[in-house]
Parts: C-alpha cells; sequence; structure tokens
C-alpha cells in the first residue's frame, strides 16, 4: 500500500506526517534555549538530558531540585510575556490542553512552540521521543522511553488476572473532583484491576457530590492525602470507611503524568492488594 505524506511542522523540526499516523523526522536543528509551561513537561526535558537548555519554567515547577532555580514566568493561567521574550527563547513547550489559548501571541509571534498533552501511556513514549528529537537528546530520550515503557509492560503482566476492585479516585476534595476512564489515572486505575466507578462520566475530571460517591459505595477511595480523605468519615457505613481502605497515594507521581508515573501507578496496584487482602 502506498502511504502518502506531507511535510508539517512541529516546534523546530520538519515532520513528514503519512497517512499511517506516524510521523517521522526528516531535519531538525535543535533547541538550546527552551522554556516549559508546565511541571510534567520541565520533568521530562530533564529526564532525557536536556535541562541545561532549560532557560525558564512555570511557577508549579519543583521537580528536579534544578528546576526550583531557574527564572518562573508563567502560572497555569498567565504568561509573564516581557519576561519570556527577554529570555529569547528557540522554543516553549506548553500544556496543549489547559494553554493553548494562552500562547497565542508567541505562535503569532513565531516562536516556535510544543504542544505537549500526553493523555495516554502510549502517548507519553512518543512525546519522550519527540522532545529528544527537538532538544538534540533522541538516544538519551529513547533510553527513558524504553525503561519508562518496560515499567508499564511489567506492571499490566502483573495485574492482569488481579481481581476486581473497586474505587473512587479523588484528585481534590473542594470541590470534590475525580477522573474518568480516558485519562492516565483512570488507566493506572485499570491496569491495577480497580473498577473506577467515574470511568464513564463525560468529563475527563468531573466535579461530583458525595452523594455519587455514596450511591456507589466503592470498596475503595484513593486520595493525595489522609486531610483529603477525613471528611468520608462522617459516612461510616460506606465500604471504605467501614473497611478502613481510605488510602493515599503520592500526588506528584500520579497527577504529574512523566517517566516517574510508574512508580506512582505501582503504589496504585500496591494500595488496591490491601483491599484485595483483607
Amino acid at each position: 500500500m502506498k502511504i502518502h505524506c506531507r511535510p508539517i511542522t512541529i516546534g523546530l523540526a520538519l515532520w513528514l506526517l503519512c497517512t499511517s499516523g506516524q510521523a517521522q523526522e526528516m531535519s531538525t536543528h535543535h533547541a538550546e534555549r527552551i522554556i516549559s509551561l508546565a511541571p510534567h513537561i520541565t520533568e521530562m526535558l530533564f529526564a532525557i538530558g536536556a535541562g541545561q537548555q532549560v532557560v525558564a519554567v512555570d511557577k508549579a515547577s519543583d521537580y528536579p531540585t534544578q528546576a526550583k532555580d531557574l527564572p518562573k514566568v508563567a502560572n497555569y493561567r498567565s504568561l509573564n510575556m516581557e519576561q519570556l521574550l527577554a529570555l529569547e527563547p528557540d522554543l516553549v513547550v506548553v500544556w496543549g490542553s489547559a494553554q493553548q489559548q494562552m500562547v497565542q501571541p508567541l505562535a503569532q509571534l513565531g516562536i516556535p512552540i510544543f504542544y505537549s498533552d500526553p493523555a495516554t501511556f502510549a502517548k507519553l513514549n512518543e512525546e519522550l521521543n519527540q522532545l529528544g528529537a527537538l532538544t538534540g537528546h533522541a538516544s538519551q530520550a529513547a533510553e527513558v522511553a524504553a525503561r519508562y515503557q518496560q515499567q508499564i509492560d511489567e506492571l499490566t503482566q502483573a495485574y492482569q488476572d488481579a481481581s476486581p476492585v473497586t474505587v473512587f479516585y479523588q484528585i481534590a476534595s473542594t470541590p470534590l473532583m475525580s477522573a474518568n476512564a480516558s485519562t492516565w489515572m483512570g488507566q493506572a486505575i485499570n491496569l491495577c484491576g480497580g473498577i473506577n466507578i467515574m470511568a464513564d462520566s463525560p468529563a475527563p475530571y468531573p466535579q461530583l457530590s458525595p452523594e455519587q460517591v455514596l450511591a456507589h459505595n466503592p470498596q475503595v477511595i484513593m486520595a493525595k492525602s489522609t486531610e483529603e480523605l477525613a471528611h468520608w468519615q462522617q459516612w461510616p457505613a460506606l465500604r471504605a470507611v467501614e473497611n478502613q481502605h481510605l488510602l493515599t497515594i503520592d500526588a506528584q507521581l500520579m497527577h504529574r503524568f512523566t517517566p516517574r508515573t510508574p512508580q506512582g501507578i505501582r503504589q496504585l496496584c500496591s494500595q488496591l492488594d490491601k483491599a484485595r487482602s483483607d
């Protein structure tokens, strides 16, 4: 079958986008002055060896520790345009689904932008390799992506026959917020043999009432801290409360989709094992 391709620009690289859905790099010059506008992006850039090329980050980027000392040019909702332009970036990496509107003025100025939005396990692998190509660290990025994928594969194998456990995954308490099956948190629950009670929500990150959780009566409720879970104690008949399955996860590992996420998934799986053993 003949495959038709057309050239497109992603950041600084020229790629061939083929009808097969695969993008193949043709030529590139590597970014030397990179600005990251989201914590997961900063972590990915450092993980693939491009940390020394990062000249600024957003205010929430705190990992690795080197990122804390870099200039802060943005938060989740706003951008210091003057400070950013003064740093003369040759690549700005942004969170596509959350920051696309915010960076439109940069695009209009001709500043190369890469939109990061890894929604699936496979997409994170793909983005690591794309960032490697854009930054001149293709080999190291490929190694990081391979280690990440190996961990995902090992966890998938280990939990493919795990007995099901119903789970409410609490991202935030005010407002009460969860994640559906399309998110990486939802995918992680499924990988671990969990049944996400909000899997079928039409919104990726639905807001809901406690009554909706009570109606599902999950075996496990998970959140980032015991403080976030404390309000469920007012319903002692809830299975997760009655069986003491109000369990915590490391939010930095689970709420930021990065090469460290398999560590968070392993922790999540281990927490669900507690419910299985009781």
